[in-house]
């Protein structure tokens, strides 16, 4: 026998067998034997959802069908995790990062918590410039993030073969549920064109009015004659974002004191069946895996459609006008996409990373179970999962704990620019309907 070249050949399948096993990109397919088993133990699927949710894991990966169920729900919901905390940091870094450049604060962030935080501290320093006596009032027209409970109830019956029929019913939190309403509505109406709010206005009103006033407030000021800026309580004209009562024509959202005809959208309840319905609130999946509502609940999220913010300074007192001008346009400027996470998913966002999570971690503690049912090539299919999703799997987690501090910190940036000047007061800011 020749050892030597029997040595040889081992040697070159081992070395083979390396890049194999490590590398999930292309790999050479077709080769006989061991090599050829080794390269097809090798290759990864396309990490796209849209890919994956048309790929076959059971018989791409060997196993049995409920364990590829639970493996290819795992996976996309890792992905859809992933983006969307993607999606979320790379708002704050936008919007957080503007205003600590804009404030002075240089440099580069590597993540929208990173550049929130440096956005606070910016703006701390920058109202010991404007002083101590400087008042700082915020007219917000919040964010309403609307979910479509289509997206839900396709991506339910998508992943779980058990939803079907009365089981696959969607559900909205009470009281969130918005659409349009051709009848008498009850809660809040968003009226995007402007018409007659019998409630409270968060917009512009383009008739009397009383209330938070961003602008110049043409009446009176907590009872005082006014025709400048009004950092309390405005009773006359105002020419930019009001909060209160409008005697006119409110070109935002109005919360109705009762029922009335809404003529925009309507969230809260309606006399009528609503049309186009999508909730504002916590959509309630119907039963499934924990798998696949980690992976619906991401989806959901990420393909939620929120109306922008407005938001209103109004800045009295200040030594350094200026420095009110520069603050007061990078925060009306970049502070409502911050309002898009602080408000518009501060409880949606939190929920999605925990249960996303969750799921993640089950399947990711379930890889060498999944692998078992392969049987025999058990080993061999449970080193191409983890070559394979390892990554996946760890990008999802991290992702979750990244949605969880980024609505964090985008609550303290919210109030960082409602709090006044250096003495530590605070004007507060408000906020209409959500």
């Amino acid at each position: 026998m020749n050892y030597g070249r029997t040595l040889f050949s081992a040697g070159f399948l081992a070395a083979l067998a390396i890049p194999l096993l490590t590398n999930c990109g292309a790999v050479p397919k077709g080769l006989p034997g061991p090599a050829g088993d080794l390269a097809a133990a090798g290759s990864c699927p396309d990490l796209n959802a849209d890919a994956l949710a048309a790929l076959d894991f059971s018989k791409e990966f060997g196993i049995s069908a409920e364990a590829g169920a639970k493996l290819k729900a795992g996976v996309i919901a890792s992905i859809e995790i992933k983006d969307f905390a993607a999606k979320i940091d790379g708002d704050l870094k936008t919007a957080c990062g503007g205003i600590a450049t804009d404030l002075g604060a240089g440099g580069e962030f590597k993540s929208g918590e990173e550049a929130c935080k440096a956005a606070a501290k910016a703006m701390g320093d920058f109202k010991a410039k404007m002083g101590a006596n400087a008042k700082i009032a915020l007219a917000i027209k919040p964010p309403v993030c609307r979910a479509d409970m289509n997206v839900m109830a396709d991506c339910a019956a998508k992943c779980d073969a058990k939803v079907s029929g009365p089981e696959a019913k969607v559900e909205c939190e009470p009281g969130k549920l918005s659409g349009s309403c051709d009848a008498m509505c009850e809660g809040s109406c968003d009226v995007e064109a402007g018409a007659k709010c019998e409630g409270e206005c968060s917009g512009k009103c383009d008739a009397q009015m009383k209330g938070t006033c961003s602008g110049v407030c043409d009446g009176k000021c907590d009872g005082k004659p006014s025709k400048a800026a009004c950092a309390g309580t405005c009773d006359g004209k105002c020419d930019a974002q009001v909060q209160g009562e409008c005697k006119g024509k409110c070109g935002g959202s109005c919360k109705l004191k009762a029922k009335a005809k809404c003529e925009g959208t309507c969230s809260g309840s309606c006399s009528a069946e609503m049309k186009a319905p999508k909730c504002n609130g916590e959509v309630k999946p119907p039963q499934m895996s924990a798998e696949c509502k980690g992976q619906c609940d991401a989806k959901v999220s990420a393909k939620a459609e929120c109306t922008p913010a407005q938001v209103g300074v109004t800045i009295t007192g200040a030594a350094d006008a200026a420095a009110v001008g520069k603050f007061k346009a990078t925060i009306e400027k970049n502070l409502p996409i911050v309002l898009k996470v602080a408000i518009g998913m501060a409880e949606s966002a939190p929920k999605v990373a925990v249960s996303g999570a969750a799921a993640v971690e089950g399947v990711q503690a379930s890889v060498q179970e999944i692998a078992g049912s392969a049987g025999a090539k058990a080993a061999m299919v449970g080193g191409r999962l983890t070559n394979c999703f390892a990554a996946t799997f760890k990008g999802a987690v991290d992702g979750a704990a990244s949605i969880k501090a980024n609505v964090n910190v985008s609550v303290d940036v919210k109030a960082s620019a409602s709090a006044s000047g250096s003495a530590g007061g605070s004007a507060g800011a408000k906020s209409g309907p959500q």
